[in-house]
């Protein structure tokens, strides 16, 4: 290994740009925010050092064996975040950046290509969500004061802001990319001078320095590795790469899955899986550690742990020869994560997804299984289990490959016809992770909270009449607008007694399921004379009322805090009754319900980071 001679910030795109610097298959992909590339760029402009860069000359013979990327250009966080395939030609040696790839990619979409981020509160599935931005420069002087120390205005602008940005007499936008095009100095100028800034010197003085930080000065450093053991190659990029928090273990295992997968391009199969999942039902969020976990349990590998020295070749041979069946039992878990109502917004621990894709695996059930009528008893004991582990705090949390490996064993031994709730529960309680609630678990449960995503399950839970195949809302019984400051104090009711009934408003008691359609058409109208249009009989109200433990419907304002403790107390016998509280909680928490008054300080000092 050596030092090459420096080269320019130019000179490294313009090599990106002819393929000859490629990104081996072991490099994870592009997670630099915009925040970042305009950072690189300010040090860029300030003449700070950019680092130095890590690269593997690969030559013919060995390029053919092994797979490569191309450097992102144009990226988008909806639907353009892998990196391309790199097709070095025949005969053709190739440079391969091991370390390095973030910064170069940053050069290269600021200086050539678009970054297309989320909208702030916009709707995360919709193309029009993300517009597509470009790297700009204000010329007419320096950034405001900020806590980033930039000295330099960078920003990533869409063309309707650009165009909005152009009456703006202390701001002229210069596209970065210009100045790249630019390779002579002359043709920048012919270019400054369309823009009508040749007789600006601050801008003169400013473009000038950015065209000089990118074609004149040599900061870019390489230093080479030419041996081709891919062995070698493959201990250097793990040292480099993960003495801090530069990769995670998922990351090195797809790394050396990459690397030795022989059947498949394992970060497409990958990721197109993780894609895949969390397009199912309403969206998910699962990772690529769920993904590569899921891979470890489903393939038997004895030990889970996400532990370099597990990264055998055995076991990247073993994930490669069942990677579809793998995949196929992770979609059908997903469909059922779906079918039990969960999403994004309410499941609560994506690592869930593991034993049911085990389950399903080990028994050779596919999509069929979901909707088969011979499978509803099963299915309900599956959702059951999975619903109340989400339940119980800490279930998922530590000492999570000790469970998965448990549960594994367990769904081996037992779980060869049907799904083994309670020979899993029994080892969930060995190993400390009973789901049999205490006392101070049901208090933690009444005081859950709107919003949250334990707060779903819960209700699914407690109250099975809920088909949650069907979009159901968590619904306020007693509407929140009803609930509001301004509603209260026209009821009458004085500051102190208004700051109370809101700290309740929001809280477990309050809380039910219902039908999309439903919970639209209910809007903010007052529970009792909701019930009496939608259930016309007094056979049907009541039953409504028993379907969903509610003891009655308070018509205003001031019956509210009544009616709370009222269901507040039916919910803990049921929650009791349901999920299996010890007995002796059942006075405990009666005397506790008794005086909401009472209870209520301490329901609003618990923290949301603890529901």
């Amino acid at each position: 290994m050596g030092y090459l001679p420096e080269i320019t910030v130019a000179d490294a795109i313009r090599r990106i740009q002819k393929g000859d610097l490629v990104l081996p298959a072991i490099q994870r992909e592009y997670v630099w925010k915009p925040g970042q590339v305009m950072g690189i760029f300010d040090s860029l402009m300030r003449g700070y050092p950019v680092g130095g860069f890590l690269s593997w000359r690969v030559e013919p013979e060995t390029a053919a064996q092994f797979r490569f990327y191309g450097f992102m250009k144009d990226f988008n966080a909806l639907d353009n975040r892998h990196n391309p395939d790199a097709d070095p030609m025949a005969g053709q040696s190739v440079t391969a950046v091991l370390d390095g790839q973030q910064r170069l990619t940053s050069f290269n979409i600021g200086l050539r290509g678009t970054y297309a981020y989320k909208l702030p509160r916009a709707w995360s599935n919709l193309a029009s969500s993300y517009p597509v931005r470009r790297l700009y420069l204000n010329v007419l002087g320096e950034a405001e004061d900020n806590e980033a120390g930039l000295m330099y205005d960078f920003r990533f602008l869409t063309d309707v802001q650009l165009t909005a940005a152009v009456a703006d007499p202390e701001r002229h936008w210069f596209p970065v990319q210009r100045v790249f095009e630019a390779e002579k100095m002359s043709q920048l100028w012919a270019v400054t001078a369309q823009a009508g800034l040749a007789n600006h010197d601050k801008a003169v003085e400013i473009l000038s320095q950015l065209w000089e930080s990118i074609h004149t000065t040599t900061n870019v450093k390489f230093f080479e590795e030419t041996e081709q053991d891919i062995d070698r190659v493959l201990d250097i990029f793990i040292r480099v790469n993960s003495a801090g928090t530069v990769l995670s273990y998922s990351d090195l295992l797809l790394s050396i899955a990459t690397a030795q997968w022989k059947e498949r391009d394992a970060r497409a199969a990958i990721h197109g899986l993780v894609d895949e999942l969390n397009s199912t039902g309403a969206g998910f969020n699962f990772s690529q550690d769920i993904v590569l976990k899921s891979g470890l349990v489903l393939a038997g590998v004895s030990d889970v742990g996400f532990k370099v020295k597990n990264f055998t070749t055995d076991t990247m041979a073993t994930l490669d020869r069942e990677w579809d069946a793998i995949a196929d039992s992770l979609k059908t878990a997903a469909g059922l994560l779906a079918d039990f109502g969960l999403s994004t917004a309410t499941l609560s621990a994506n690592s869930v997804l593991i034993p049911i894709a085990f389950y399903v695996h080990h028994r050779g059930l596919g999509q069929k299984y979901r909707a088969a009528v011979a499978d509803t008893a099963d299915r309900e004991a599956l959702r059951q289990w999975t619903l109340r582990s989400l339940i119980v705090p800490g279930v998922w949390g530590a000492g999570l490959d000790t469970l998965l490996r448990d549960l594994r064993q367990t769904i081996m031994d037992h779980g060869s016809q049907k799904f083994p709730s309670l020979d899993i529960e029994r080892r969930m309680a060995q190993r400390g992770k009973s789901l049999a609630l205490t006392a101070e678990q049901v208090e933690e449960i009444l005081s859950l909270r709107y919003g949250k995503p334990r707060t779903f399950a819960v209700l699914a839970v407690l109250f099975p009449h809920v088909n949650t195949r069907n979009v159901h809302h968590v619904d306020h019984v007693y509407p929140q607008a009803l609930l509001s400051t301004k509603e209260l104090k026209a009821a009458g009711l004085d500051s102190e007694r208004v700051s109370r009934l809101q700290g309740l408003r929001d809280l477990l008691p309050n809380l039910q399921l219902l039908e999309m359609s439903v919970n639209i058409s209910k809007s903010a109208s007052p529970p009792a004379a909701w019930a009496e249009s939608s259930y016309p009989s007094q056979e049907l109200r009541q039953a409504y009322l028993e379907r969903n433990e509610i003891p009655w419907l308070p018509a205003s304002p001031d019956e509210f805090d009544t009616f709370f403790a009222e269901r507040r107390a039916a919910l803990a016998q049921r929650i009791m009754r349901l999920l299996g509280a010890e007995s002796s909680a059942t006075g405990d928490i009666s005397e506790q319900v008794a005086d909401v008054a009472g209870t209520i300080d301490d329901e609003l000092a618990v923290s949301d980071d603890d529901l």
